[in-house]
C-alpha cells in the first residue's frame, strides 16, 4: 500500500472516497455483468476507431483498461489514486499501471486513443483541470482521439471551456454524444461523450 492520501486531488474527489464503500463499487459492475447488462460501454465506444494502443487517463481499479486489453489492444493505465490502483494490478498483474496526477503525469509515448471516462475531469481538483486536459492531449499520437466523458453540472467545467482547452492543446472536436452508447447530444443533455482529435 502506498503512504500517498488516497483522497488527493480535490474536494469531491474526497467526498466520493470517503462515501463509497469500494468492494461493493468493484461488485457493481460484476452484478450488471450477470443480471445480462452491458458494463462495457466504454470500451465498445472507443473500440469504434480501431485504436492499437490506449492510455486509460484516471483509470481507477482499470475496469476499462481491462476491458480493452482483453480485446487485443495495448493498454496503459494511470490514476493518482493507489488504493483504486492497487486493485487493478491484482486484478490484472500483466497491465502496466503508472501512478501518476493527469495534471503532471509524462509517459514519454503517445497513444491512438486517450481515454478518461467515469467523470474524470470533473474529479481533478479545479485548479488543475486544464492542465489534467492538455497532459492527456500530450498524449494523442497524430491522427489519434482525446475521448472525455463526464456529467454537466455547474461544478464541472462546461463544454465551451473544455473545448477550448482541448483547441489549445491542439485538438479539435470530431463528434459528441450523449452517452457511451452514441446517443445523440442535444441543448437537453446532462451528460457528454467528446471526441476531439490530433490533425
Amino acid at each position: 500500500m502506498s503512504d500517498q492520501d488516497p483522497t488527493s486531488g480535490s474536494d469531491q474527489w474526497a467526498q466520493w472516497r470517503q462515501r463509497v464503500d469500494l468492494d461493493e463499487y468493484e461488485q457493481r459492475w460484476r452484478k450488471l455483468a450477470e443480471s445480462g447488462q452491458n458494463p462495457h460501454g466504454e470500451a465498445d465506444f472507443v473500440c469504434r476507431f480501431h485504436p492499437t494502443t490506449v492510455l486509460d487517463a484516471g483509470c481507477g481499479m482499470g475496469r476499462v483498461a481491462i476491458e480493452l486489453s482483453a480485446r487485443g489492444i495495448d493498454t496503459v493505465g494511470v490514476d493518482l489514486d493507489p488504493d483504486l490502483l492497487g486493485r487493478a494490478r491484482t486484478n490484472a498483474p500483466a497491465l502496466s499501471w503508472v501512478l501518476g496526477d493527469l495534471a503532471t503525469f509524462d509517459l514519454e509515448r503517445t497513444f491512438d486513443v486517450v481515454v478518461a471516462p467515469g467523470n474524470v475531469i470533473g474529479f481533478v481538483a479545479q485548479q488543475d483541470r486544464e492542465a489534467a486536459v492538455r497532459g492527456c492531449a500530450a498524449h494523442v499520437a497524430g491522427g489519434g482521439r482525446l475521448i472525455v466523458g463526464y456529467s454537466l453540472t455547474p461544478r464541472w467545467p462546461s463544454l465551451d471551456l473544455y473545448d477550448m482547452w482541448c483547441a489549445a492543446a491542439g485538438l479539435l472536436l470530431e463528434e459528441r454524444f450523449a452517452t457511451w452508447d452514441g446517443e445523440p447530444f442535444t441543448e437537453q443533455s446532462d451528460y457528454h461523450v467528446s471526441v476531439h482529435r490530433r490533425p
